[in-house]
């Protein structure tokens, strides 16, 4: 198995991310890149899909640009990058498009074909697990740690990709994600 384009991203990515903490959570940012990889593996084997997942977050939290992704990783890791990454709305602070940006992406990914839908539902799930690890500690606290802090927003928006991402029904992934949405919005 040639695995060298994901083992570059790996490196590229670590390197982007370098030094910066996910959300006061006490450890490496790098750690969620990974486990959207480690998510994506369970539903391919595709190079290309696993560096995306890997770069996921690069463009949208770094310096890195979607023309330095194309130029290391090549066009189709570029636009699987791009299509997880948030549109920003000008004149807007990221509290006040945060409903306009979420209703885009649940679009986008609901026309998306399944190699894109694999990197988002790898972030995704990756993103509600740390949600309910989080519960688990601090209750409804977990939702000051976000822009917008109300808990109904936020299972508007995770129950909206769940539904954009339902061609992926029957994967492990998948149906981990579904669960854990019921999970952490049952309590809330």
């Amino acid at each position: 198995m040639d695995t060298s384009i994901l083992d570059k991203a790996i490196v590229f990515a670590v390197k982007a991310h370098q030094g910066v903490e996910r959300k006061g959570k006490g450890f490496p940012y790098i750690v969620h890149p990974m486990e959207a990889v480690s998510i994506a593996a369970t539903m391919t084997s595709d190079q290309e899909l696993l560096a995306a997942a890997a770069l996921h977050d690069t463009v949208e939290d770094t310096a890195v640009t979607f023309r330095d992704i194309e130029r290391e990783f090549g066009t189709r890791v570029a636009q699987l990058v791009e299509s997880e990454s948030d549109i920003e709305f000008e004149g807007k602070s990221r509290e006040e498009s945060w409903r306009l940006r979420k209703e885009e992406a649940i679009e986008r990914l609901s026309v998306a074909d399944n190699d894109t839908k694999i990197v988002a539902l790898a972030d995704k799930l990756s993103n509600i697990r740390a949600i309910y690890r989080d519960y688990q500690i601090i209750g409804n606290r977990v939702w000051d740690l976000f822009c917008v802090k109300d808990a109904a927003s936020h299972e508007w928006h995770f129950r909206g990709l769940a539904r954009a991402l339902k061609s992926l029904q029957g994967t492990f992934a998948y149906e981990e994600f579904v669960d854990t949405i019921d999970k952490v919005f049952r309590k809330g």
